[in-house]
């Protein structure tokens, strides 16, 4: 393997002046938010100490262990954080790579996961020749209705398990059992939604 691929597998974003830090530039080779050392908005409040960039890596780094442990791959649930925490909740990907320390590619394999999945949207800077990635309003909502769909597809494979080992059957029985809890979820998740969607209105 050549010198710096194995940095490059492990999302480790190369040395400045490499040619990296061009990625996602406006093609001047800054970054946004560039002389700043974080994304706009990053923190809140305008501070841009470095206890409070800390703090914030930290919290990053904590909640995206979480998500690992949920099944996310590492890289897309950092991403995921960063733009959860970011007052406009959208980066560009040199933001990324400058605020995660990671590398171009490591951010695109993650942003392609994380837009496949719905949770994050690509979107053009206006104005500008640059692209962001944003995380949309009413993410989870929009999840929770995909998900519902999933439960309609595992509860037809579980009844045609059940047909095929037979209803009588333990293995028949346990899929039923299955097949019965997905179906109240699914029942169940339109009216729960409807009462979210009444309560987080604006009064």
């Amino acid at each position: 393997m050549a010198a710096g691929e194995d940095d490059e597998a492990r999302g480790v974003r190369a040395p400045a002046g490499t040619g990296d830090d061009s990625f996602g530039s406006d093609g001047d080779g800054t970054m946004d938010g560039a002389g700043s050392g974080r994304p706009d908005g990053f923190g809140g409040d305008g501070d841009t100490g470095p206890e409070t960039r800390e703090g914030l890596l930290e919290f990053i780094e904590k909640f995206a262990a979480v998500l690992i442990l949920a099944g996310f791959p590492p890289m897309p649930a950092r991403v995921f954080v960063a733009l959860l925490v970011t007052d406009s909740a959208r980066l560009s990907a040199a933001e990324l790579v400058d605020l995660l320390q990671i590398s171009p590619a490591a951010v695109s394999g993650a942003v392609r996961y994380l837009t496949g999945l719905g949770l994050v949207h690509k979107e053009r800077v206006p104005g500008s020749r640059r692209e962001c990635y944003r995380m949309p309003a009413g993410i989870w909502h929009q999840v929770m209705l995909q998900r519902n769909q999933v439960l309609v597809r595992w509860i037809a494979l579980l009844k045609e398990g059940v047909d095929l080992v037979g209803a009588e059957t333990p293995a028949g029985v346990r899929m039923a059992e299955h097949a019965g809890f997905f179906e109240f979820l699914h029942a169940e998740m339109p009216a729960m939604l409807a009462r979210w969607e009444t309560i987080s209105k604006p009064a």
